[in-house]
């Protein structure tokens, strides 16, 4: 019984994914670990940016507790897509694995909040908690809806044939760059 080859996109995109959801999840714990100081003036920062872009369009201003708020909805959210992209590349079967990510958001979450309850001059709520799993489940079905449209596409085995394409023409490529290449040096040793 012969073991089936991992296609190298596989592997590219496992490394990528994977290496995104950890940068994301370490951005979230770093912001965490401020002390309360530190994280009010960069909500502050973050709040005036929000509020005169929104002056621009005739909106009204948001309130500094509102962007902390969707600050922990669009970091979670975050997550929650980058979670269902690493399933999707580590699993054909996906949608049987959906817990999976729920369990990892709520544990970020959870961990998260703890952070934040033993950091100086800051709080830690239930309610975050909340906003924060809503965020995650959000990041999942938005990565779940994207995934489903680009399956109706393609459809099921339209997409490993594109992939076959794609390997095929970075192979030609690299091949002509090769013998390019290889030419090249021989005119440099016939001189």
């Amino acid at each position: 019984m012969e073991k089936e080859r991992t296609s190298p996109w596989l592997i590219l995109f496992r490394v990528v994914f994977t290496a995104a959801l950890i940068a994301c999840i370490m951005f979230i714990f770093r912001n965490s670990l401020e002390n309360g100081a530190q994280s009010s003036a960069r909500s502050q920062a973050v709040m005036q940016l929000v509020n005169s872009a929104l002056a621009k369009v005739h909106l009204g201003p948001l309130s500094e507790h509102l962007i902390r708020k969707l600050a922990h909805f669009s970091e979670f959210a975050l997550e929650g897509f980058l979670l269902m992209l690493c399933i999707r590349v580590y699993t054909k079967h996906f949608v049987r694995h959906m817990s999976w990510p729920l369990l990892g958001g709520m544990t970020t979450a959870l961990m998260d909040e703890t952070i934040q309850l033993h950091s100086l001059n800051r709080t830690s709520s239930v309610v975050d908690v909340w906003i924060d799993m809503s965020g995650v489940v959000a990041g999942l079905l938005f990565a779940l809806i994207i995934l489903l449209i680009v399956l109706l596409l393609f459809g099921g085995k339209k997409i490993p044939e594109l992939m076959r394409g794609m390997g095929r023409g970075i192979k030609e490529f690299r091949n002509a760059a090769d013998e390019n290449n290889g030419k090249q040096y021989a005119k440099k040793q016939d001189k």
